[in-house]
């Protein structure tokens, strides 16, 4: 059975562990570096990113992660998660894991009040269906400049004010981000497209 952690420090850790079982996966929540150990896949969910960072710092996780992404691990962050996989993140206090070649800016839409959906078109998880991702933003950060190895997989709808075209969901290698909430979605489909991709990896982590 495909094993994915879920870093269980904060934010929406229980969300992303309710959807992966949905689709049959063995969820480990991860506090540790002995967490890291044998796993498929790893999901740094959204949260608050300088809470999750202080805590990475007092539970010892930030050279183990860093190892493991190195491994060639798929790891998905989300929202938060983004900002900590980014290699710039600006205006930002905390090192980040300097995983993804991309420029991220915090909280770009506001407060916590000016949170909003938007439906997304993802093509990557068009099979069996063409209908656009119910895409929920809460203090998302805004992604500014992606390397050219990084392959853009949704953008905002152009529409949706003054970040409207910028990168939403994004892929590296092993690597995905997203910068909205997909666990709070009524729709797995990007679990399964991370799900999918862990299994073709077919690799597990073992961080020293």
């Amino acid at each position: 059975m495909t094993t994915v952690g879920v870093l269980a420090l904060q934010g929406d850790f229980v969300e992303h562990q309710a959807a992966l079982r949905r689709l049959g996966a063995d969820v480990r929540q991860v506090r540790t570096p002995d967490g890291l150990r044998d796993l498929d896949g790893l999901i740094i969910p959204g949260g608050e990113s300088t809470t999750f960072c202080r805590l990475m710092e007092d539970f010892n996780l930030y050279e183990p992660l860093r190892a493991v992404l190195k491994t060639g691990l798929p790891v998905w962050g989300t929202c938060a998660g983004l900002i900590v996989m980014a290699q710039r993140a600006a205006d930002f206090e905390y090192p980040t894991l300097d995983a993804l070649d991309i420029t991220v800016r915090r909280n770009a839409f506001g407060r916590q009040v000016d949170s909003f959906e938007a439906d997304v078109s993802i093509p990557a998880l068009s099979a069996g269906s063409s209908r656009p991702f119910p895409a929920v933003f809460i203090r998302a950060p805004t992604v500014e400049e992606a390397g050219d190895g990084v392959e853009v997989l949704a953008r905002l709808p152009a529409d949706a004010g003054p970040a409207g075209g910028s990168p939403v969901a994004l892929r590296q290698g092993p690597l995905m981000a997203t910068t909205f909430h997909p666990e709070l979605a009524d729709d797995d489909r990007f679990h399964r497209y991370f799900l999918d991709t862990v299994q073709q990896q077919g690799r597990r982590s073992s961080p020293k």
